[in-house]
Order: C-alpha cells, then structure tokens, then sequence
C-alpha cells in the first residue's frame, strides 16, 4: 500500500504542481506584453489561459498533501523533523498561491494593474517557486531517513 500511496503523491505532484509554477511562472512577462498592447486581444487571452491553468490546477494539488500525509502515514514518519518542515512549507506555497499570486493574476487579468504590479507578482510567483523546490529538496533528501540516501 505505501508503494501505491507515494507513487500517487509522486504523480500528482509532478501533474499538479508542475503546470501552476509554469504557468504561474509565463504569467508576468505575458502581462507585460498584454499591458503594452491593449489593442491586441491576443496577449489577453493568454494571460487568462495561464490564470485559468493556475486556478485549476490549484484546485488539483490538493491532492498532493491528501497522499503525502496518507503515505507518511503508511511509512511512520509524520514526527520526522524533515515532514514538519515540508509540511509547514507546502502550506506557505498554498498561502503564497492563494492569497497574493492568484489575486494579483486576477486583477491583471481583469485590466486593473501596471507594469509594476507584474514585477511584485513576479516575485511572489518566484517564492512560490522556491517554496515548492525547497520542498521537493526535501523530499528526495529526507534527512535520518531510513533509505541510507
């Protein structure tokens, strides 16, 4: 069962996470585009793309904590210093996601926002970013784990 558990949590993280930080990650440049060319609907249409891409796959990656406490469960691990740790940093990326990357997408795409909101959302994007690679560090590492890695 805790094969079948991390295979899950492997998987949805790589099909659920993977397309919000590349999404999240095209987002500011293509409002820099979509603010210097109003006129063109294409730019816009982008930026809704992406935002629509991070929303939904938001959504999905709640999969990857429901299988990642499921398999550290199986495994015996939910004390280990390293989990707590990845842990209390996959529920900041969900902060950072929720509550400054996707409303600052929104009011972009919305039309409400200048070349510097793309800027602040590009570095919330990056610490989104660096969050998820901290905790991925961490999961591959697993420090005092049992697999002699």
């Amino acid at each position: 069962m805790t094969k079948f558990l991390l295979a899950v949590h492997v998987i949805a993280a790589i099909v659920a996470i993977g397309p919000v930080t590349v999404a999240a990650s095209m987002f500011p440049p293509a409002a820099r585009r979509a603010l210097t060319a109003p006129d063109d609907d294409r730019p816009t249409e982008t930026l809704r793309l992406l935002h629509r891409i991070c929303r939904v796959y938001a959504v999905v990656g709640v999969v990857v904590p429901v299988f990642g406490f499921a398999t550290a469960s199986e495994m015996h691990v939910l004390g280990s210093a390293w989990l707590i740790v990845s842990i209390a940093l996959t529920a900041l990326a969900a902060l950072v996601l929720g509550a400054l990357v996707l409303p600052a997408q929104t009011a972009l795409v919305e039309g409400v926002g200048s070349r510097r909101n793309t800027a602040r959302l590009a570095m919330y994007t990056g610490l989104f970013n660096l969050l998820w690679a901290a905790v991925t560090v961490l999961m591959i590492v697993r420090p005092g784990s049992t697999t002699g890695a």
